[in-house]
């Protein structure tokens, strides 16, 4: 149980982030948002507010920003009967096309045309004996209610995301991703505080272990490493790996204190078997930094450092130095989830939602079609050229990068298959 909540947790935050992003420049750039989905398949709950159904679905394998004019607007057809529902300025605040429509007051009508994109007006036939032709203005916030009973918001071109300015657009596409980064810097800096600080890389002595070599010695927290048998100390992770290549040999240590003092001590590392290797040990941790800045820094060290890591990885995808079979889905995220909640606790998932963050935000900046890069790179081709993609090109472009996409989706599932019943 404590898994799922973790996983529910962990994944809920980061795709409700993620979305977020898509969602709020959306607004800010006046586009119509229909849907906030959290999850893909059958809904599960969902609440009506401000033009914006939000769902949750049951398949946690992502989510989605439903945006105007990425969908067929209107199911209207001409000659097909619709009850009018006028507003007091005498403008259509409603268009019912359901069978209900009959035991609602308003204006019925055959409808002749209609225009919800420009000129935003409806005309027909009345059908209540009269046959008079009459023309109405639609408000711009005008609900549809389909044959079915489901209601939408009709969309005028200027609040269709397809219509936006190309810099809204940019924008928009990019809030996802870029939401994952500043998730990851608030996380990161997030454990820093929680951890009481960042681990030094300088060769400085932190706390010390007792009943270890360091603790017969004249060592002291504080005291920085200057070199070790002569051999200059630059780091922490240098002086732990020259003591680890002499278990059981003196080492000469020369030291200074935080007052500038300089002192030369002689310390035996003991022998540690670690896989089956001997490694030397003296038993001290490294150091802490705790200033509010160095706490608030690491959030955008961390970050950038885990940026070139994932980036790497993602080359060595396409290069072929990583192999495909150690992709993983919503299984190996759950498996990991499982993992760090029982080995590091509440900080180690807070570390992990940084880390899967970051992952999530790269993977959909790749310039594949259907993904958040895909999209960016049109708009940047759009930009050079000066004029938008015809809609039959970015048709196919976006059916090729949905095969694509669709084939990286069956590698994982087949790989998340393979661990959850085979490994």
């Amino acid at each position: 149980m404590q898994t799922i909540l973790a996983f529910v947790l962990v994944f809920g935050i980061i795709v409700i982030v993620h979305e977020f992003g898509h969602f709020y420049f959306a607004k800010k750039s006046g586009i119509l948002v229909r849907e906030f989905a959290i999850g893909m398949g059958p809904k599960l709950f969902q609440t009506h507010r401000n033009e914006t159904t939000y769902t949750i679905r049951m398949l946690p394998i992502g989510g989605y920003v439903l945006m105007a004019g990425y969908e067929d607007e209107e199911d209207i057809r001409l000659g097909m009967p619709a009850l009018l529902v006028l507003d007091e300025n005498e403008k259509v605040s409603e268009i019912d096309l359901s069978k209900q429509s009959m035991y609602t007051k308003g204006i019925p009508i055959d409808v002749l045309e209609y225009d919800f994109n420009e000129q935003l007006y409806i005309k027909g036939n009345m059908t209540d004996n009269t046959e008079k032709t009459v023309t109405y203005p639609v408000n711009a916030d005008a609900i549809l209610i389909k044959e079915d009973g489901t209601k939408l918001q009709i969309a005028p071109a200027n609040r269709q995301f397809p219509n936006a300015p190309l810099f809204n657009r940019i924008l928009t596409n990019f809030g996802g991703p870029l939401n994952n980064f500043i998730l990851a810097i608030v996380a990161f800096i997030l454990m820093a505080f929680m951890q009481g600080g960042i681990p030094s890389t300088e060769p400085v002595i932190g706390r010390i272990e007792e009943n270890t070599p360091a603790a017969q010695s004249q060592l002291e927290t504080g005291d920085r490493v200057l070199s070790i048998e002569d051999e200059e100390v630059s780091s922490f992770t240098e002086m732990v790996e020259i003591v680890g290549q002499h278990p059981n040999e003196d080492l000469t240590f020369e030291m200074e204190t935080p007052e500038n003092n300089r002192y030369t001590e002689v310390i035996k590392p003991e022998a540690r078997t670690v896989n089956e290797i001997e490694v030397g040990r003296i038993g001290v941790e490294v150091s802490m930094k705790t200033s509010f800045l160095d706490k608030l820094a690491f959030g955008f060290t961390e970050t950038w450092s885990t940026i070139k890591m994932v980036s790497q990885s993602i080359v060595m995808l396409f290069t072929g130095q990583f192999s495909v079979d150690d992709l993983g889905g919503p299984v190996a995220i759950f498996e990991l989830t499982g993992q760090v909640t029982k080995t590091s606790g509440f900080i180690g998932i807070v570390n992990f939602i940084g880390f899967l963050s970051i992952n999530l935000g790269l993977m959909n900046l790749l310039p594949i079609p259907a993904l958040d890069g895909g999209k960016l790179l049109l708009n940047i081709i759009e930009g050079i050229r000066g004029k938008k993609i015809s809609e039959e090109k970015e048709a196919m472009i976006n059916l090729i990068g949905m095969v694509l996409l669709l084939i990286l989706m069956l590698v994982v599932t087949w790989n998340d298959i393979q661990r959850f019943f085979f490994n």
